[in-house]
């Protein structure tokens, strides 16, 4: 009887501890909490709707905002656009390097200035290859791009390489637009193919692409390709900062013609001071890591200027001072960058 009182006291002190210490740690707690406080603002994501005028064109072609299907289409890209701010931030970054190289040749063939937003909805700007085989800014299948003068082989694929890719792209599109006689017709098609598109017109007696019933995909194509538009154009409206001093800057190279066979990249890049992943970098159409060159032809490999030459190895055999004047030799400074651009 005695033993059973005891071991009753003892549970009854242990349960009265373990009050006193939760009772305890409450108020340290709570204590915490107040000198912290969190705010509304930092735990709630505050999403606004957006307003946007009625005027709007892709390659000035104006857009019937006035259909309300129209308008809410629209409006479903520029919402999802807006607040993917991750995304649209590093579109927004690529964009700085690559609309550069992309514009001028829109202009050369007389494609609106628009299609470079098409691009970036293709590909998001980098050379990425669909589940269908799809490969490059723009997005060509192996026998389009054959079609419209890309070489593809086992050593060579000129769907990576930006500049003569653009220059195929703007070649469709003009071919497009003899067909359909509008530029947002010409987008319809080149997401859902030419063939489909006239079967659509032919189908539904309709010629515009907003009267148009098609797979959602292509339907939303063009909304998409408007969305980016828009924010591009004024970022800061839709809340997304981009600092130009963080943007990329566009590749700074020399090239190098070759025209005789080259057995190994690797060595080549060795010869140039620059690793092989360098050499791919600049020049992603080298699919391997050789390159057979028949007679008469001539290729031109893009080889990084500083400060895009740097590597691992060259910041390793440095040390010290020695790595202050490298950072000082090889990052140009803004005003000479721009001297080298005029």
């Amino acid at each position: 009887m005695k033993k059973t009182k005891t071991l009753l006291i003892i549970a009854a002190t242990s349960l009265l501890l373990m009050i006193v210490i939760a009772f305890v740690m409450s108020i340290i707690a709570i204590r915490t909490a107040n000198k912290r406080p969190v705010s509304l603002e930092q735990i709630v994501i505050q999403s606004h709707d957006i307003e946007f005028c009625d005027d709007i064109y892709f390659a000035d072609e104006r857009v019937p905002l006035e259909m309300f299907n129209i308008r809410e289409r629209y409006e479903r890209e520029l919402l999802s656009n807006t607040y993917f701010h991750s995304n649209t931030m590093v579109l927004l970054k690529r964009s700085k390097r690559w609309f550069p190289v992309i514009e001028p040749i829109l202009k050369k063939y007389g494609v609106p200035d628009d299609f470079k937003y098409l691009c970036v909805i293709e590909s998001n700007l980098t050379n990425v290859v669909s589940p269908a085989g799809a490969a490059g800014f723009w997005q060509f299948m192996k026998g389009t791009a054959e079609d419209f003068g890309l070489k593809v082989n086992k050593d060579i694929d000129m769907r990576y390489n930006v500049e003569l890719e653009t220059e195929a792209a703007c070649k469709y599109f003009l071919k497009a637009y003899e067909r359909f006689g509008s530029w947002t017709l010409v987008a319809a098609a080149y997401n859902a193919g030419t063939t489909r598109v006239l079967k659509f017109i032919k189908d539904q007696g309709t010629n515009s692409y907003y009267d148009l019933l098609m797979a959602e995909e292509t339907e939303r194509y063009v909304f998409r390709i408007l969305a980016i538009k828009t924010i591009f154009e004024n970022p800061e409206k839709y809340g997304i900062y981009v600092s130009s001093k963080l943007s990329y800057e566009p590749y700074r190279y020399t090239t190098v013609k070759v025209d005789k066979s080259v057995e190994s990249w690797a060595e080549f890049a060795k010869d140039h001071d620059i690793t092989y992943k360098l050499l791919k970098v600049f020049n992603p159409w080298l699919r391997s890591n050789s390159l057979k060159v028949n007679k008469g032809e001539v290729y031109e490999i893009k080889i990084p200027k500083k400060p895009f030459n740097i590597t691992h190895g060259h910041i390793m055999n440095l040390i010290g001072d020695d790595l202050f004047l490298l950072n000082d030799s090889i990052m140009t400074n803004e005003n000479d960058y721009e001297d080298e651009l005029n």
